[in-house]
């Protein structure tokens, strides 16, 4: 538990301070390029349905889980901290929190300098919608929804599978952090395939529900405990938790995925902004519901706001589990 405290700690650490490593060989682009090829042969060869789509599932999620464990055991077997090492820079490449403020550093810059074209450049670069309608306040509700939502999607989740892998791993005398990356690899297999076949069009309707499916799954407990966290960063922002825990409790089963309007609602009630709303994306507008209706709507100092909270709850949700393990281990170890 020691190892498993310790890694988590430090991989959190590498992505705050210094965002997203650069690679050619980063899971992410890979899992990107394979799920890419391997819907193009499935589909190629009439496997376009929900049969196809699950196939592709279960051949990305091994394919990347039996990668990372044998790549993992080489480097353990060859030294247990050229493994540990190795381990903790899989999992510090699955943490995706630092890229996000970076993204919507620019964005605030923009609309604070007035200039509302680069302002809408930088906020294409994150969201799908059709930027050239957005004004100001349609820009700021952009960027908190981008960074609200994926709070969960890029920090939570795979945080929470991390710690859920470690600790069964424990239970069951496996290795600890080997299984920890593991889950936080199955997670994104499944969010990157949400991300690019979990589309609710004709094309991919059948054929991605499998992977929007297990993407649901697997986030259907982040989204819910984030509420927590984001209650105790929003008390030491000085915000308003018990606004953003009602808003939320009202207005989070109102979009059509059960958890993306989780973290956006409470943001929602606790900014006093609303979000949401018709958004208009290449192929029409979607009349999605207000979050926090009744509220005005966002500014640039929303956004940076939101900033604030999501980094003070992103220490918390992670410093608080890992010195948890951290204790425990020393504890027992001095028995």
């Amino acid at each position: 538990m020691l190892e498993l405290g310790i890694v988590v700690l430090l991989a959190f650490i590498l992505d705050l301070f210094f965002g997203d490593p650069r690679y050619g060989f980063h899971p992410i682009r890979l899992m990107g390029q394979c799920i890419a090829l391997f819907t193009n042969i499935l589909r190629r060869v009439g496997l376009d349905g929900k049969g196809g789509g699950i196939l592709l599932v279960v051949m990305v999620e091994l394919l990347f889980l039996a990668t990372f464990l044998v790549l993992s055991l080489v480097f353990h077997h060859l030294n247990a901290l050229l493994g540990l090492g190795f381990d903790l820079f899989i999992g510090y490449s699955c943490l995706a929190l630092k890229d996000l403020f970076i993204h919507t550093d620019r964005v605030i810059h923009a609309l604070e300098t007035g200039n509302l074209p680069e302002a809408r450049k930088g906020i294409s670069m994150v969201v799908g919608r059709d930027v050239r309608f957005l004004d100001e306040e349609g820009v700021s509700r952009a960027a908190i929804e981008t960074l609200a939502e994926n709070f969960v999607d890029g920090f939570i989740s795979p945080l929470f599978w991390y710690l859920t892998g470690g600790v069964l791993a424990t239970i069951l005398g496996f290795s600890p952090v080997m299984t920890a990356v593991s889950l936080m690899i199955a997670f994104k297999v499944a969010s990157t395939l949400d991300s690019m076949v979990g589309y609710k069009d004709h094309e991919f309707l059948e054929f991605g529900w499998a992977g929007a499916k297990l993407d649901d799954i697997m986030n259907f407990i982040p989204a819910r405990l984030s509420l927590m966290v984001l209650s105790a960063g929003a008390w030491i922002c000085r915000l308003k938790p018990m606004e953003g825990i009602k808003t939320a409790l009202r207005d989070r089963l109102k979009h059509d995925s059960p958890n993306s309007a989780h973290a956006e609602s409470f943001v929602a009630g606790a900014l006093n902004v609303r979000l949401g709303g018709p958004t208009i994306y290449p192929n029409g507008q979607k009349d999605k519901p207000w979050l926090g209706q009744g509220n005005p709507d966002p500014l640039p100092i929303h956004i940076r706001r939101t900033g604030s909270l999501l980094k003070r709850s992103a220490w918390i949700a992670t410093v608080f589990p890992a010195f948890a393990l951290i204790f425990l281990a020393l504890a027992l170890a001095n028995k």
